[in-house]
């Protein structure tokens, strides 16, 4: 089992459909009130690319990029275009003097109850870092986790930020390709699960 830093066929993962799940367990109590527990602390996505398959020639790409992960065995990039990127400045931390490294994050929501999402592989060139509001170069990414590693601590009390674009870690949730020639140039696979994966 390995992650291959190689990009699902593009022009079909546009086309797919898919999006974050979380797992909630809802009991219902004899008054009829609710006990809710969240299970999972992030949202996991999962993606079906049949959608995306518009020719014979997608569909022969799929089929070489799934042969080579070896169907659900290794792992790989997925260009989420609905959400690849930070969508402006995001919240990096907040300097002591002491700390260097800092994990990539995506805010979701306003100030009541904002889910900050670990980005663990950002689009290395895409990367930019500030701080306090200064951008700065001296940094280093590892842009198979998403961890800046400033080349000096920032100072106590500055504030850190970060801008970028990124793909998410998944894998085929089958072993077994369906396909369907349905034409000369042609061909249908209707499911094709893709499913995040968790270092």
């Amino acid at each position: 089992m390995a992650f291959h830093k190689i990009r699902f066929p593009l022009d079909v993962a546009l086309g797919a459909r898919g999006g974050p799940e979380r797992a909630t367990d809802v009991v219902t109590l004899a008054s009829g009130r609710e006990e809710r527990n969240s299970r999972w602390a992030q949202s996991r996505r999962r993606y079906n690319a049949g959608y995306g398959i518009k020719s014979k020639a997608d569909m022969q790409a799929v089929l070489a990029f799934f042969e080579e992960r070896r169907g659900r065995f290794h792992a790989f990039l997925w260009h989420d275009a609905l959400d690849h990127a930070s969508q402006g400045w995001q919240p990096l931390g907040v300097g002591d003097g002491a700390q260097t490294a800092f994990q990539l994050v995506k805010r979701y929501g306003a100030d009541f109850d904002p889910y900050l999402r670990p980005i663990t592989k950002p689009v290395a060139d895409s990367v930019e870092v500030a701080a306090d509001g200064v951008p700065t170069t001296a940094f280093a990414l590892d842009d198979l986790t998403g961890i800046v590693t400033f080349d000096v601590a920032p100072a106590a009390g500055v504030a850190l930020t970060a801008r970028f674009a990124f793909d998410v870690p998944v894998r085929f949730d089958t072993d077994r390709l369906d396909i369907e020639l349905t034409s000369f140039d042609g061909a249908e696979a209707p499911n094709i699960p893709l499913i995040e994966v968790r270092e």
